[in-house]
């Protein structure tokens, strides 16, 4: 059980990561992703990789 708490807080820190450094066409839609993220971890990390890494721009 401790490897999976260990590898779901490491996934979890990646997506902040990638968050933070991936461009939008505005601020706001990157405070917004950080804001789903953190607040929610486990939906807002695979919402950020079903959707949100689609509308950041490459």
């Amino acid at each position: 059980m401790y490897k999976m708490g260990l590898i779901g807080t490491v996934i979890y820190v990646l997506t902040i990561i990638d968050v933070v450094r991936s461009r939008f066409h505005t601020d706001r839609d990157k405070v917004l992703w950080l804001l789903i993220v953190i607040l929610v971890p486990f939906i807002g990390t695979i919402l950020w990789f079903l959707i949100g890494r689609g509308k950041a721009i490459l």
